[in-house]
């Protein structure tokens, strides 16, 4: 539920729609999320991608929030993906993207090809609160989740200490390794054992897609139904 295409400038250059569905069907894995910095431009094509080939893609994008937060938030269509992008896009901060240092940000196409490239540069934290973003995800009908919350940087951990009471989400992640039963975050931040987790690989190269995965039961895929299995017990984190 966490991957990076060529779109985030620190998104290996292999990482073309196309490339991500091809290794998520090689490991095995029927539903992803596609998760680019501040970005939703390449979500559309990916989804369609993975739609030919069985692979269901749940459409977002990893925000930077105003307390350097990084949050993953995801639309049920492409009509509210477009809403989502135009809010995130009246949040930006504008810094130029310098190539050399950050990274190609690229949009593509189903071929590969570069349709366009972004200016700014798309990992610098918006001007948004956490609880701003979490209110607009929720009021398009989106799923809100906090990333890689045992990170010690970019994580409601490392920039807050603890979850906010009025924060709502419909799961927190964490990052790929972490291991609930013997990782040290949880024995250091008790606080935080008592919510639903999914665990991602958060992956930025084609090798990192599927290196861990959450299992979560569901009837039958759909939006819906991947947001109430969120609510529905503990995902299993292997």
């Amino acid at each position: 539920m966490h991957i990076h295409s060529v779109l985030s400038p620190c998104g290996d250059i292999e990482m073309s729609p196309s490339a991500i569905v091809a290794r998520a069907r090689e490991k095995g894995l029927d539903i992803i999320g596609l998760t680019d910095h501040n970005s939703t431009l390449n979500a559309e094509v990916t989804r369609r991608l993975g739609e030919k080939v069985g692979l269901h893609v749940l459409m977002g994008a990893e925000v930077t929030t105003k307390e350097e937060v990084h949050c993953l938030g995801f639309m049920p269509d492409a009509e509210r993906l477009a809403e989502f992008q135009k809010f995130l896009d009246s949040k930006v901060i504008f810094f130029e993207n310098d190539v050399d240092k950050f990274g190609y940000q690229l949009v593509v196409d189903e071929e590969e090809n570069v349709l366009d490239m972004v200016d700014h540069l798309l990992i610098n934290a918006l001007d948004l609160p956490m609880e701003d973003l979490q209110k607009k995800v929720y009021e398009l009908g989106g799923i809100f989740i906090p990333a890689h919350v045992d990170r010690s940087t970019f994580s409601i951990s490392s920039q807050l200490g603890f979850v906010p009471d009025h924060l709502k989400f419909h799961a927190l992640e964490i990052s790929k390794y972490c291991k609930r039963d013997n990782y040290k975050f949880f024995e250091n931040c008790p606080w935080f054992s008592d919510f639903n987790y999914i665990q991602s690989s958060d992956a930025h190269y084609v090798e990192d897609i599927g290196a861990i995965h959450s299992v979560l039961e569901m009837p039958e895929f759909s939006f819906e139904n991947f947001r109430n299995a969120l609510h529905q017990g503990e995902p299993i984190i292997l």
